[in-house]
């Protein structure tokens, strides 16, 4: 391993995240006349965090500033993979430096070390699940009426009754949603982007940042690609912010949301998400949902192929989508999980309307399948049938190479090739058969590769599933003890979070939240949210020894 060029990257990382906090500042600045104010608070811890990540990120850039060396497996692993944690931590500095408060149970407290590591990572890693409640606060002056932090007397068990607003200033709201969009893309694919001098160590750590086992987006000009595809993100969000706010969306709540949906995290500024906006701003997050869901080298292969230097018919430029087995594959699950939803709801007599009906059907099945974790309605509510399809979902997630979490499409379609050829080897052993997709023949060690991948993720989630009961003995939970099944709350909990979903079933359910976990419960979901988001490896090879041995 090579140490020095470690710490110069991992530097200009910490240097990119703490300059990137700038950008929730001015949300702070109409309360800044208040000094009793919460959002003054927030703007304080702000500008200590980014004091704070630009000069550690500026002592590690200088302890390897004289390293230019290549990066090679073992440097691009150790960059992303360090790189995500590092990030993380240096997320989680707005919200303690601004002692931002969460509740606790009826009482008022400030965020621990692992709250606020727990609300950074699920940000990051786009996952959305929240330890904080009472969201919303429609004028700057409700938070006025709010104590500071030391005169709630956290700790104090005669304090019972909450404030009746929002605990979080604007600011550190703004900054939640941002780390989502940040981590969308990938804060390793915009550190290439950035920093064209990477060279081949920008191919390697693009080929560790882009998801799944399928990728056209490593090209031999990779800081291109990067930018070109960041071009692509931007651009979209721009269009849904302007969409969101014809809609009726302020521009706060409308660049919060936007993050929060083209980067399938879910992060959202209200209580009841997007249950509070009308069928239209529903409808709209379900299109945007569907794009963020979808391979971003698809628009890649869109925006750059040319066809003899003519111009391209519209149809001819969504060749690649329609052509895409793994997109074709995508939108059918979200088709047939819309009407076996709709149905399942229909039956039951659960709303009044049809379009009722297929919008929450659909909102439901989109948002859990691109894991981004939004909600209208609380599906934990819905039939067992209902239930048991969106927690199915969760593993399945996006399509390789877009925002979302999950095994991915891809996978899916591969392992049910793989398993019909060993059907068929096992009556024609002589019978070699190629594994192929859009009729291209794959290396033949992806086979390999896939088998492996499924049987991590089966060993993690039942053995995370195991360790997780283990640290949450007993019922401690208001839902458990309403008649909650803590089997099923901590299974929903890891699935949710290491397939980057955020709400899940029971105790974590579209109405629920986090913060009635110990704290060792979250730093281990946490660890699920990197291990989901980096696709496993990424994190696994950091607990080995022999990985960061000197030589090779």
């Amino acid at each position: 391993m090579n140490w020095l060029l470690l710490c110069r990257h991992l530097g200009l990382l910490g240097i990119l995240v703490g300059g990137s906090m700038i950008f929730s500042l001015p949300w702070a600045f109409p309360a800044l006349g208040q000094t009793r104010t919460f959002e003054a608070d927030g703007f304080r811890g702000l500008l200590v965090a980014i004091a704070v990540s630009v000069g550690s990120g500026g002592i590690l850039f200088g302890v390897g500033r004289r390293e230019k060396g290549l990066i090679l497996r073992k440097e691009a692993l150790g960059i992303v993979g360090l790189g995500w944690l590092y990030a993380g931590l240096l997320g989680a500095l707005p919200f303690l430096f601004s002692q931002t408060l969460r509740h606790e149970g009826e009482r008022v407290v400030l965020m621990s070390v692992p709250d606020a590591i727990f609300e950074s990572i699920s940000g990051f890693t786009t996952t959305g699940a929240s330890v904080l409640t009472h969201l919303e606060s429609p004028r700057v002056e409700d938070d006025l009426a709010l104590l500071k932090p030391e005169e709630l007397h956290p700790n104090d068990p005669s304090r019972t009754n909450a404030p009746p607003t929002k605990l979080v200033p604007r600011c550190i709201m703004f900054w939640r949603s941002f780390t989502h969009w940040l981590g969308g893309m990938g804060i390793i694919v915009l550190f290439v982007a950035v920093l064209g001098q990477l060279g081949a160590g920008g191919k390697a750590l693009m080929r560790r940042e882009v998801p799944g086992p399928i990728s056209e987006a490593v090209r031999p000009r990779v800081r291109e690609t990067a930018l070109t595809m960041w071009a692509i993100y931007v651009g979209l969000s721009f269009v849904l912010s302007f969409v969101y706010w014809l809609e009726g969306m302020t521009v706060f709540n409308a660049l919060c949301h936007t993050f929060g949906t083209l980067a399938t995290g879910g992060f959202s500024t209200w209580n009841s998400s997007l249950g509070h906006y009308g069928a239209a701003i529903q409808w709209t997050t379900i299109l945007f949902m569907i794009f963020a869901g979808t391979n971003f080298n698809l628009y890649y292969l869109m925006l750059t192929r040319q066809h003899g230097g003519t111009r391209r018919r519209l149809l001819d430029r969504l060749q690649p989508l329609i052509r895409d087995p793994e997109y074709r594959l995508y939108l059918t699950i979200i088709a047939v999980v819309t009407l076996m939803l709709s149905a399942s709801l229909w039956s039951h007599r659960t709303y009044d309307s049809v379009e009722a009906i297929v919008r929450h059907a659909m909102f439901s099945a989109v948002t859990v399948m691109t894991t981004t974790g939004y909600g209208t309605e609380d599906f934990d509510q819905w039939s067992n049938f209902c239930r048991a399809l969106l927690l199915a979902l969760m593993f399945i997630g996006g399509c390789a190479g877009s925002t979302g979490g999950g095994i991915k499409v891809v996978r899916f379609l591969l392992f049910t090739r793989i398993l019909k050829m060993e059907i068929e080897n096992a009556f024609r052993p002589n019978v070699v058969r190629p594994l192929r997709i859009a009729g291209v023949n794959l290396d033949p060690g992806l086979r390999h590769e896939v088998i492996v991948y499924f049987s991590f993720v089966v060993l993690i989630f039942v053995s995370s599933w195991l360790l997780l009961m283990a640290i949450e003995p007993g019922a401690p939970w208001d839902h458990a003890a309403s008649g909650g099944n803590q089997l099923i709350d901590c299974a929903s909990a890891v699935a949710s979070s290491l397939n980057n979903i955020g709400p899940g079933l029971g105790a974590v359910g579209p109405s629920m939240n986090y913060a009635q976990f110990a704290p060792q419960s979250k730093l281990l979901l946490a660890l699920l949210m990197l291990l989901g988001r980096l696709e496993l490896f990424a994190i696994l090879v950091l607990f080995i020894p022999s990985f960061w041995r000197t030589h090779r």
